[in-house]
């Protein structure tokens, strides 16, 4: 922590280069769905077991894993209760601001940058030592590399084949590979979430959508077979509750694994006409509810959904400043009135880390639909866990900026997401979500896959 901002810029900008070379040998060395033996060997070794380089940077930035928050801290008070932080005695040791951007922007991607620039007399990024905290259950990690081996994308990597549990492709060899690790990364198989979404205008008023989500993670049951999952990712059940022209509408998803098969099952239900529909449209860049046109359906999550639209670049690894271990900004002690503040969400509440991130950048194809022609991903090598999503518009413009804020839920463990973020530079609106600091935490609930079925949840909807 003892370099300047100056002397880490150099540094930077010298072993850039080198960095790069590296990741993309080892990548295209070990390219192909499925790595041999001899590179699935290095999981656990010089690779932690979900594929992230074990060792940490040569600056002393970035520290080495050693395992994690694998059990919780002295804080917590049990199953079901708030995660506290387990890291009270850090301290910002810099901050970033629209006047000092020159000695960090090495380390920030260019909607981090515009969002500084759009707002220089609020918006700043505190910057904490780097924690890798997370981690995962010991039969995720066997089976990451056990998917290692078997592992592989059809269907121009729509389709994913003899994968389950863990991280299917921990040494990926293109930038669907990456996504589709995002996409799978463990999270708690069975689960009740409250989701707290706010559209907040230019002048820091907000609308407020609240959704009571129940999530069956299929892929990630402990012990599963591939063909024990149905050809379903996960089953994804979500109930509006506010405000009330909207209470009581329903979305069902069973999103599957191999869309050659059958593509993602998608139902909902309106109060006003009591029955619950197929509705195939749901997807892609249709707006998502009560989102005020700031979000589609397939930012959800980071980026949720079909590939097939886009073309996906594997551009390497790099450093960047991006949200982790974000506590604070989760603590029950905090009002929504709180941490919405016209513009953004108090920065003082935020965190930031400097992380190794993965870099995917997805371009429209000829042809296809879709109001955003290109997106770049940014993706923490521990936990596959897309951090910041930089958006652009039809005339290759930057448009919008995407930063998701997540903790480490170490009774578990998984990562999970208490904030997402989606800032309209263009237009100096924004939206948070996944917030829900008012209501209870999210927590494990006892669910079946007949839970998820339509008849039942038809039945459910007109109780």
């Amino acid at each position: 922590m003892a370099r300047t901002a100056r002397d880490r810029k150099r540094l930077s900008r010298a072993a850039a280069p080198a960095l790069i070379a590296a990741v993309l040998t080892a990548v295209w060395v070990d390219a192909g769905a499925r790595v041999s033996e001899e590179a699935a060997a290095r999981l656990g070794a010089e690779l932690t077991p979900v594929g992230a380089q074990r060792a940490g940077d040569a600056e002393g930035m970035i520290p080495p894993w050693t395992g994690g928050l694998a059990a919780p801290p002295p804080c917590f008070q049990g199953p079901g209760t708030r995660y506290c932080d387990p890291f009270p005695e850090d301290r910002p040791y810099a901050t970033i601001t629209a006047a000092n951007i020159g000695e960090y922007d090495d380390h920030l991607s260019p909607g981090q940058i515009e969002l500084l620039r759009r707002f220089p007399d609020s918006y700043r990024m505190p910057l904490y030592r780097t924690r890798r905290s997370f981690a995962n259950p010991e039969f995720v990690y066997a089976a990451t590399r056990a998917n290692a081996v078997r592992a592989e994308l059809l269907d121009d990597g729509d389709s994913l084949k003899d994968a389950v549990t863990g991280v299917p492709f921990p040494i990926p060899a293109d930038g669907r590979e990456v996504i589709w690790n995002h996409k799978t990364r463990y999270r708690e198989p069975s689960t009740l979430r409250w989701n707290n979404q706010f559209a907040v205008t230019t002048g820091g008023e907000y609308s407020h959508t609240q959704f009571r989500e129940k999530t069956l993670f299929a892929y990630g049951w402990p012990g599963a077979a591939p063909e024990h999952l149905d050809n379903v990712l996960m089953y994804f059940l979500q109930v509006v509750t506010r405000p009330e022209r909207l209470a009581g509408s329903i979305l069902l998803v069973h999103e599957t694994l191999d869309r050659r098969v059958e593509a993602p099952r998608v139902w909902q239900y309106s109060p006003g006409q009591r029955r619950l529909r197929r509705a195939p449209t749901i997807a892609y860049d249709a707006p998502a509810s009560g989102a005020d046109g700031l979000r589609t359906n397939d930012q959800f999550d980071g980026f949720s959904g079909a590939l097939d639209r886009y073309d996906w670049k594997l551009l390497g690894k790099r450093e960047l400043f991006v949200p982790a271990n974000s506590y604070r900004l989760h603590s029950d002690s905090l009002r929504y009135a709180e941490i919405l503040r016209k513009d953004h969400i108090d920065p003082a509440l935020t965190r930031y880390e400097l992380r190794r991130v993965w870099v995917v950048e997805a371009s429209l194809k000829g042809g296809a639909s879709h109001q955003y022609r290109r997106r770049r991903f940014y993706l923490d090598e521990d936990g596959w866990q897309i951090r910041v999503v930089d958006v652009y518009d039809q005339r290759d413009r930057l448009w919008r900026l995407q930063e998701m804020h997540s903790v480490i839920a170490y009774d578990k463990p998984y990562e999970l997401v208490v904030c997402e973020t989606v800032y309209d530079l263009q237009n100096k609106r924004y939206l948070a979500l996944a917030l829900n600091n008012e209501e209870p935490e999210t927590a494990t609930l006892v669910l079946e896959v007949d839970d998820f079925d339509p008849g039942s949840v038809s039945r459910l909807a007109k109780e």
